[in-house]
Formats: C-alpha cells, structure tokens, sequence
C-alpha cells in the first residue's frame, strides 16, 4: 500500500485509490503517518486532533476501526498495543520517507563522482510531489508546530538537480524546471540563479537579464537587493561569452590518464579543498596537464576558464606579485582597469566577490610557494583551480599530485604521435632509446621530434648520435634541447641565448627585432625558425614566449649588454611616443627621452597609444625593475599617468622601489611621482615629504615647470592635512610658475583648486571667478580628466551661491567624461555631487538615487579622500531626511576615515556632523566632545565655521551649550 502526503493526502492500493473517510479520519491517519511503526496512545491522538477536547477520546476507537476496514486485503494494518496504536506498513511506501531516502542516495551519487546517477535519483526526488505537503490537511490538527513541512528540502532537491544538470550539460531540463519553479517563486533567488544560468548556456542572454528583473522587483517589494550571485549573472549575460585565456590543448598530449583522473576527481569533489597541486620537476609536463585537464573541465566550468601565469621560476623574470596577480585575474573577469582596488586586500575581495554563483576555472601556472598561491585560490563553491609549481604545495589548501616521467609506453607513443610514422617503422626500440635520453620527459621529447620533423633527410640513427654527443651545457633531460640548440646556425643560437635573458614574460615581434637587431621581416623568420622547433612558443598573433625550462638552457651563457640595451631603448621611445598621444595634456612634465630605437612604434590616436600601453605593462614594469638605472626611473615617470588615471598607485611605488637614481634631474621626477600617488593613498604627511624632497632638486636644477608641479603637490598635501592657507600660498606660487613657462594645463589646474578652496572660506564669488578662467583653458588644450575636476568644483561653487540649476548640468558634463575617459573617480565624484544638488533643492529620492550610483562608481576604488566625501555626502542627506541614527552612523565611520589619513578637513566636517546628530537625537553630553573638537578643527583650519559653530552653541540651553 502506497500513501501519499507530497500534495493532498491519497491511499493507493494496486493502482487504485483508498477511501480514506472523512477529515477527523484522515486526521487520525496522518498522525500515524507521522509516527509510522511507532506507537502512538489514545490521550496523545486525541490531545493532537482534538486539543482541550479531552471528552473526544471515546472516538479515536472508532476511527482506527474504519482505518482497519479500509486497509483489509492490504499489506497495510494497525495493531494495538500497550502503548498504542502503531500504523504497520514498508516505510518505502511512504512518499516522504522515500523522499528522503532518494536525496541521501544522490548525495552518496555525488560523492562517488556519479553525477548522472545522481540527476535519475533526484528527478525521481522530486517526481514524488504533487502538490504543497498535505495541503488539503490542517496541519495545526495533526501536530501544529511539531510537524516539520519538507518543503525546505524539496527546495533543496530542486536546486541540486538543476545544479547536477547544468554541470553535466544537460542545460534544457534545468531550464525547463527552473522556469516553472521561479514562476511559483520570483523572490526566491537561488532559483532565479539556476534559471539564468541555464538561459545563459543555452544562449538566451537576453532571457537572463529579464530573470534577473523580475527577480528584483520582486525582492523589492520585501526591501532586499538582488545578491552578489544574481549580480554577476546579471553582467555575465549582458557581457556576453565566458572569459577564457586558456592556450591551444597540448599537441599530441599523450597518457596521464590517471592524473586526469585525479584532477577530475577533484573538481567533482565537495570538499573544502577546491583545487589540486601539481608538482614536478622542470619538462616533465606540468603545465600542458594543467592546460588539457582544463580543456576537459570546460563543460564543469562553463561560466569562464583564466589561465595566469604567475613566473615563478621563470629565468631573469621576477615572480608575479600578489597584487599583479590579482590585478591580472579581475582584468581577465572584465573589470575595468580604473575600477581595480589598490590594495592587495580589495583585490582579493573584489575577486572572490565575482566568482561567486559562477562556476570558473582558475589555472594558476608556475606558482613559486603556496604564500603566492593563497589569495588568488578561488573560495566560491563552485569554483576549481588548478596550481602548477615545481615546489610542492601545502595539505591544507589542495589536493596534490606529484608529477613522475611518463612511462616508457606512453613516451614512446607520444614521440611516434609527433613524427612521421613511416620514418620509425620497426624501430620500436630505437625509439625507446631516444625518449629514454629525453628521461621520458614531455618537454624533450617534443622537442626530439620537432627537430626530427625538421630535417626530413635524417635517419633515426642520426638524431640518436647528436643526442649522445656532449654539449656546453650538459644536464639530465636536456639531451633533446641541447641536439636541437647545436643544429641551429650561428645566428639562431645568439637569437636563443637573447630570450633566455628576455626580463619580460613575453615579447611582441617588433620589440623582439629590437633585441635582435634585424628588421622585423629579418626577425620573423628567425623566430618562425626556432618556433618549429619548439624552441619558442607563439603565445598570440606576433607574440612569443620561451618555456621554462628552456629558458633556463638558453640562459646559461651572460647576456648581451647591447641586445638588452635595444630593447630597453625600444621600450622607452616606443612608451615616450604613446605617452605623448595618450596624454597630450602632461608634455610639460615628462623626462626627455634622448635614446634612439629605429624600431619605436608611433601612435596616431590615443586609442591605440592606449592599447598598447595596456598590453605591454606588464613587460614594461618587468624592464622597470630589471633596467634599474637611467632607462628605469624614465620608463617609470612615463608610466605614470597610466597608474595615476587608473587609481593604481601601490601598483606603481611597489615598482619605482627598484629604480635607481643618481642626479637631482631623476631624483627630482621620481620624487614627485611618488608624492603625489602617496597623497592619494591618504598618507599626506609623506607626499609633503616627498614633494619637498622634489621641489629643492627642481629649484637647484631651474626647472620652471617641475617648481611649479611641485608647489601644487605641496599644495595638495597640505590642503589635505588641513593647512589651507600654506595650501593657498603654494597654489599661486604655482600659479605664476605656469604662467612664466606657459603651461596651459599647470594653470588650469592651479586656478581650479584656488577656486575650491576659496569656496571652502566662503569667498565664493572669488572662486566662481577662477574656475570660470580654468574650464576654458581645459577645453582648448583638451585635458578632458582636468576639465571634469574643474567642472566638479564650478558646480560644487555655484551651490553654495544657491544656484542648484546651474550647478547640475557641469556635474553632469563631468559625469560624461569621466565615462568617456574611464576614470570611475571622477565619476562619482560628479555624481554625489549632483546628489548634493538635488538634497539642497530638497529633492531626496533623486538625492538618494544618485548617492547610490556614486557609491557603485567607486566600489573598489582605493581613494581616502573620495570615500569621506561619499560619507559626508550621504550622510547630509538622510540626516536631512530625518533619519538621524543612520546619518549618525556614517558620520562616525566619516571620522574613522579622517583618523586613518590625518585629513583635518574631513575630521571637522565628521566631528560637527555627529555633534549635530548627537544633539538632535538628545544625547547631549555624548556631544559635547564632538562640539569641543569640531570648534578647535574649524579654528586650525582658519575657516569660518569656527565662530559659527561657537554661536550655534551659545544658542542652546542643553549640555551642548556648556564648554
């Protein structure tokens, strides 16, 4: 006999329904159900069905007799005994505990890497409901509270299934049951994941997005934001296709069945461990098993595959850093360059934060230590990385495995797969001799048969008699690069020993003819040449890179001074070049580049300056730290304005740190470099210090216009640290500077913050009149960053002269370019200051809203100054709205700001917000202090607000009146 309690309550008998009798039997019944094989007494059926109805005992007996009626010539009964009744029946016919029974069985599927296993057990799970549990049943007459619906794991069931069916590939079925699941529950956001998922896989992106819409109106009508999963979602389909940086599947990939095995094992795994370690020595095929597995895990991981090559151990090559590794994983997510966090620790979180609801494979190639290893491993559920490292790694971040020589068969196949077959007939164990002097290592033996593919006159007798000989660098393993590096001519040779001292980790063909010192047709050739004997790897259209392994070979001999002095030369006209388009604005300050490249690149539009600044940053930082001396601290001044546009700027200090300068003209270049990227990072005192250090080497040297950019970084500084009218005095010694040596943009820039902070003591017509002579002068030299700020600043002016309509349309035109430009600083600086408008005009929804989009503009941006001002800003706002606690919230966290920097500006502005809060809300000796400390930072600061904020206080008649 089957019951039935997933849905309304049904008997079934072969095939045919069980009258069940009426609602106080079925009562009864259920109660049984509940307790099936268990004895239940007559008070507590009664006390359960008929609470506080004690006198309805008497009818409990007649209900079990219709029960026992009802179940003849069934394998069904209930039996009484001393204790009770107990319902007899094969728990298996009871579709709850079946229920259960088939969830823990898929659950066990699943550990045993049986996926499809899994999927048949839970559709049957789930097959089994019919309806809400015993909807037709007042649940409050059958046990009330103590009756546990199984909703929550039906819900569960569900989603595992479609999970199970999205990982298999079978995307139509998660499709077709997650559509009719979200339609009985829109805010239900695990479901609304699964569904966009499976849109997204079978193509309808635009399907996706419409899931996640409907999702958030319906959490919005319970106040909720969509969460991170459904977010990520959302861009990936307005994206477009997966992110996948993984390079062609190894050629002729042979054995390593039993490594796959246990990588794929590892990736189906639950545990908490999501990822595995390879290990092994150099050419034993690390890599090309990490890149083949990943091309085998695609369909597990379909949501995006990054390769990153962390350089490790990697010859004359400086391992990648934590944050360049993180830098590198978010730009291949598709995060925008200028919304990259500066600390490590961001990084770090902006990272794990887009993998969420994603199922993503993280390759992580020539790892030198697990401390390197530990950010960048992926903590989201369903993600999976993949370590390569020639070190082991640690038990508790991964699975290991460690890499042998592949066995002698599998190593035989593989050279036989790469050559000629007609070539090796009957020559089995010749060629068992050969990949035995290649240690049956994948890397030698590829290029074994590279050379014998080459050179097609030769016989196997040949090849073995080269690889037998002794060369100048005899080592085990390297038999094969060895007989392949001597059977190149002169010239290839010195071509193979220039790119074992490559600094980079690759090169583009015309930087490559510069280390050379051929044309670039001349260079082709030569690379084509040393690429088909695998030799050189193309790694992109023109692009090379040298294995490990061997780079290491062709970096035994000293390196060629002159080679590497043509590509640093390359790399500095051809970086000078780009800068110049790039950054047309900034040709003031830039350090004269007096080398010569005949292969420099030119630049007609600042796009493709950009473009290639951005693909080539990480070898130009690489010659940063590898050149040192007079090429490295101008490359460094160079790069700048890139990591400065990009809010990069620990990026850029880790890099200067190995620059080397010894006069006051380099000195001087690098010094106000770093001043201005630590006053950014919030630690003003030391930009002083710097820009200090800068303007006695400028002065010494002449230098009118470093004078100048030195007194406006000494100007920033100590703006920040409150000193406005030693900011003041910098700003127009500035100001004249750029008028002696005629720099536009110096100007501009000098006029712009004299209007600030003229409008900060409320000289605002004074003001308006300098930012009004610095807009213009911006718009003809082009300078479109600078125009933003100056604009940002008129607005901010003109509210504070009351003219709110005005003042929004140059926060709006900064809000445009600083989209055109991709600088998300000046983004939300424009838009909170367009929230500042519409509060003061007492507009607070679209106040509100704006605050929020300015919030999202600079998530992830590691900018002291912007973050106080979005905390001042809203916190104005809602305090204005009326909800004083949240206002006193942010104005505190605006303090906890201003502590870390030491911005004395930020510290009044925090101090007189929370005093104000504190004394709206009644809690007035709480103030005090706040009132005490807003009046002595206003008085430092010389603004008028002190003496407004004494009369304020003299006004009050409670505590925060006292002194």
């Amino acid at each position: 006999m089957e019951f039935r309690m997933l849905g309304p309550l049904e008997a079934w008998h072969e095939h045919t329904s069980v009258p069940l009798g009426d609602q106080q039997q079925r009562f009864i019944l259920v109660v049984l159900l509940l307790h099936a094989n268990k004895p239940v007494s007559p008070e507590r059926l009664t006390e359960t069905v008929w609470p506080k109805n004690p006198d309805r005992r008497s009818l409990v007996r007649s209900y079990i007799k219709r029960l026992r009626t009802a179940f003849e010539l069934t394998d069904a009964s209930i039996d009484t005994t001393p204790t009770g009744y107990v319902l007899r029946v094969d728990e298996e016919q009871i579709d709850t505990v079946r229920f259960d029974r088939l969830r823990a069985q898929a659950a066990q599927a699943v550990q045993d890497n049986d996926q499809r296993g899994a999927i048949e057990l839970l559709r049957e799970a789930v097959a089994l409901r019919r309806g809400r549990f015993l909807e037709d049943i007042d649940i409050d007459r059958v046990g009330g509270a103590e009756v546990i619906p199984p909703e929550e794991s039906y819900d569960d069931a569900l989603g595992d299934l479609a999970e199970l069916e999205l990982v298999v590939g079978d995307y139509r079925s998660a499709r077709d049951r997650m559509r009719r699941a979200v339609r009985t529950a829109p805010d239900n956001q695990k479901y609304s994941e699964l569904l966009m998922r499976a849109l997204i896989a079978c193509g309808d992106r635009v399907g996706a997005v419409r899931v996640f819409d409907a999702a958030a109106e319906a959490l919005a009508d319970f106040g909720i934001e969509p969460g991170t999963v459904l977010r990520n979602l959302a861009e990936r389909a307005r994206r477009g296709e997966p992110v996948s940086s993984l390079p062609s599947r190894p050629r002729a990939f042979t054995g390593r069945a039993a490594e796959l095995g246990e990588i794929e094992s590892a990736a189906a795994s639950t545990g908490e461990r999501r990822a595995i370690w390879i290990s092994g020595a150099p050419g034993i095929g690390k890599s090309g098993l990490a890149v083949e597995a990943a091309h085998r895990l695609r369909g597990r991981f379909p949501d995006g595959q990054i390769l990153l090559r962390l350089n490790g151990f990697t010859p004359n090559v400086v391992e990648m850093s934590i944050s360049d590794a993180l830098t590198q994983l978010l730009v291949e997510q598709g995060v925008p360059a200028e919304q990259i966090p500066d600390t490590v620790g961001r990084k770090a979180t902006l990272f794990q934060s887009r993998l969420y609801g994603t199922r993503t494979l993280v390759v992580l190639d020539n790892a030198a230590s697990p401390e390197q290893v530990r950010p960048l491993l992926p903590e989201a559920e369903g993600c999976f990385a993949i370590v390569t490292s020639r070190h082991m790694g640690e038990p508790d971040i991964s699975a290991h495995l460690r890499l042998s020589p592949l066995p002698p068969d599998d190593a035989l196949t593989m050279f036989q797969t790469l050559t000629d077959p007609f070539r090796i007939r009957g020559r089995s164990a010749d060629v068992a001799g050969l990949v035995k002097r290649c240690g049956y290592l994948p890397m030698p033996i590829n290029v074994a048969a590279a050379l014998f593919r080459r050179h097609d006159r030769w016989s196997l007798d040949h090849l073995l008699g080269l690889m037998d000989e002794t060369g100048p660098w005899q080592e085990d393993g390297t038999a094969a690069v060895r007989a392949s590096y001597l059977q190149l001519d002169e010239e290839l040779q010195h071509v193979f020993r220039l790119f074992g001292h490559l600094p980079g980790p690759d090169v583009d063909i015309n930087a490559a003819a510069a280390l050379v010192g051929r044309d670039v047709a001349a260079t082709r050739k030569l690379l084509y040449d040393l690429h088909e004997v695998c030799l050189l790897e193309e790694v992109g259209l023109d692009r090379y890179q040298m294995l490990d392994s061997v780079k290491e070979f062709a970096a035994a001999q000293p390196p060629s001074p002159e080679a590497l002095a043509r590509l640093l030369d390359f790399y500095l006209v051809t970086l000078a070049n780009a800068v110049r388009v790039a950054y047309p604005f900034d040709l003031t300050i830039l350090p004269s580049v007096d080398r010569e490249s005949p292969l420099g690149l030119r630049f007609t539009h600042a796009d493709e300056a950009h473009k290639w600044i951005n693909v080539e940053r990480d070898n130009l930082m690489a010659a940063i730290r590898h050149s040192g001396g007079d090429h490295g601290w101008r490359l460094a001044a160079l790069i700048w304005r890139h990591f400065n546009t990009a809010n990069r700027f620990a990026d850029w200090i880790d890099a200067v740190r190995s620059v080397r300068t010894d006069d006051d003209h380099s000195q001087a270049h690098v010094l106000q470099r770093l001043s201005t990227a630590n006053d950014r990072l919030g630690k003003h005192a030391e930009g002083r210090d710097f820009a200090e250090q800068a303007l006695a080497r400028w002065a010494r040297l002449g230098d009118v216009a470093g004078q100048a950019a030195a007194r406006c970084a000494l100007a920033m500084s100590a703006m920040q640290l409150g000193s406005h009218e030693v900011a003041m005095r910098h700003f127009e010694a500035a100001l004249a500077k750029y008028e002696q040596c005629g720099d536009l943009r110096g100007r501009a820039h000098a006029l712009s913050m004299l209007g600030y902070l003229n409008e900060q003591h409320r000289r605002f017509d004074v003001a308006l009149r300098q930012h009004d002579d610095a807009v213009p002068i911006l718009r003809e030299i082009g300078h479109l960053q600078g125009l933003a700020h100056a604009l940002n600043n008129r607005g901010a002016n003109r509210q504070h002269l009351g003219m709110f309509d005005e003042a929004i349309p140059d926060h709006l035109e900064a809000h445009e370019i600083a989209v055109e430009i991709g600088d998300a600083c000046v983004s939300a600086y424009a838009l909170t200051n367009i929230a500042d408008a519409h509060r003061l005009a007492g507009r607070f929804k679209a106040a509100l809203h704006h605050h929020d989009l300015a919030t999202k503009a600079a998530a992830g941006l590691a900018d002291a100054e912007l973050q106080a001002r979005l905390l001042h800003d809203r916190a104005a706002t809602v305090r204005d709205q009326g909800d004083l606690l949240a206002a006193l919230r942010l104005y505190e966290s605006l303090l906890d700001v201003a502590s870390g920097t030491g911005n004395l500006t930020h510290r009044s502005h925090g101090e007189i917000g929370v005093a104000r809060t504190m004394h709206a809300l009644g809690r007035h000796a709480e103030a005090v202090p706040h009132w005490n400390a807003a009046e002595v930072a206003f008085r430092e600061l010389g603004q008028p607000e002190a003496e407004e904020v004494r009369d304020e206080r003299a006004a009050l008649a409670c505590a925060c009146g006292q002194r």
